[in-house]
C-alpha cells in the first residue's frame, strides 16, 4: 500500500498534480491542511481514498480539524498542528497522539519536513510543496508504504 502525505499546498495544486503523476499509482492521499483550494480539487487529482484536515488558512472549508484514521494495522491521528504548538516542537502533539492511542501522528503547519520514530509513536510532517521553510527550501512530501508483512516505511522526498 502506497500513501502520499502532503501539507501546506496553499492553493497551488499544480505541484501536487506533478507529484501524483510522478509516483502513481497511490492507494491513499493524506493532506494535512492549508489546502486553500476548492473542495473538489483533490478528488479531481486522484481516484483513491482521500483524507483531509483543515489548516489555519482553510477558511470556509468543510474539512474536519482533526481525524483518527486507520492505515493497515496502524491508527493515525491527523491534524494541521497549529493547535498543538508545533512551531515549538513535536512533544505536545506526540503526547496527544499517545493519549488517543495512535501509532502515528501526522501534522503540517511548520512547512518543515520531520520524521521522528520514537518507541511509543511516529511523528511526521511532510513539509510544504509550495512554501518550504527548511534549509535549502526544497518542496517536500512523504511517502508511507505498507509492505507485505504490514510494516510501515516512510520516506521524505524532495522536488
Amino acid at each position: 500500500m502506497k500513501i502520499l502525505i502532503v501539507s501546506d499546498t496553499h492553493g497551488h495544486s499544480d505541484k501536487l498534480e506533478f507529484i501524483i503523476n510522478k509516483i502513481k499509482p497511490i492507494d491513499m492521499l493524506i493532506h494535512l491542511g492549508d489546502v486553500e483550494d476548492g473542495e473538489y480539487t483533490l478528488s479531481r487529482l486522484v481516484q483513491c481514498e482521500i483524507q483531509v484536515v483543515s489548516g489555519n488558512n482553510d477558511f470556509f472549508s468543510n474539512y474536519d480539524r482533526e481525524k483518527e484514521i486507520t492505515i493497515g494495522k496502524y491508527k493515525a491521528f491527523i491534524t494541521h498542528g497549529h493547535r498543538y504548538y508545533v512551531n515549538s516542537g513535536s512533544e505536545i502533539i506526540k503526547e496527544e497522539g499517545i493519549r488517543r492511542g495512535a501509532d502515528i501522528v501526522m501534522f503540517g503547519h511548520t512547512h518543515v519536513p520531520l520524521l521522528e520514530i520514537d518507541r511509543n509513536i511516529v511523528a511526521l510532517n511532510p513539509g510544504s510543496l509550495t512554501y518550504p521553510r527548511q534549509e535549502g527550501r526544497r518542496p517536500s512530501y512523504i511517502i508511507m508504504e505498507i509492505d507485505n508483512s504490514g510494516q510501515a516505511h516512510y520516506t521524505i522526498n524532495y522536488l
